[in-house]
């Protein structure tokens, strides 16, 4: 069984290709053209994530993030959020690493079966890093006007991390 995982990916790029050819496709040609058009998604890509990570990184260093979890915590006291977890539900919308390093900060210091920790996680699979992905598809598409998309995407980010607060309250009490 294990040979066959290991020779899974040749045989699928071995079957395209004699698909390819049997369709009478230059294969090669084909292969080169996608891989230019990708270089060119790449270079609309690339500017808007940097200047994402580069924000993300600026306000975790500048103490921005402690200021609003301190601002935001009675609110989020009476929806059932955690206010310790005021950094993730920040900095989730805008960089899915920088959320993954505060999520792991705080399962370390609360523990992976606090409450805190659960809903970290939870919320980490409950929702999306919005900007980076309208940052992403709206570039390689070429949309300028978000339009509806950005505060569409907050309210969904909103509703999924109520509802992880609210299914670990609901399932470990």
């Amino acid at each position: 069984m294990s040979l066959f995982f290991t020779m899974l990916v040749p045989l699928i790029m071995a079957a395209v290709a004699l698909y390819g050819m049997a369709r009478r496709v230059d294969v090669y040609d084909a292969l080169v053209q996608g891989a230019g058009e990708g270089l060119g998604v790449l270079a609309r890509i690339v500017p808007p994530l940097i200047g994402l990570l580069t924000a993300v990184y600026m306000l975790r260093a500048s103490g921005a993030l402690e200021l609003a979890a301190q601002a935001l915590s009675p609110v989020l006291s009476l929806l059932g959020i955690p206010p310790e977890t005021v950094g993730l539900l920040l900095v989730r919308p805008v960089s899915g690493s920088a959320a993954l390093g505060v999520g792991a900060e705080l399962i370390a210091t609360y523990g992976p079966d606090s409450a805190v920790g659960r809903t970290a996680a939870v919320m980490l699979g409950s929702t999306e890093t919005t900007f980076y992905t309208i940052a992403v598809y709206f570039g390689a598409a070429g949309i300028v006007k978000t339009r509806y998309a950005v505060p569409a995407a907050l309210c969904a980010d909103l509703a999924g991390f109520l509802a992880a607060a609210w299914a670990v309250r609901v399932i470990f009490g």
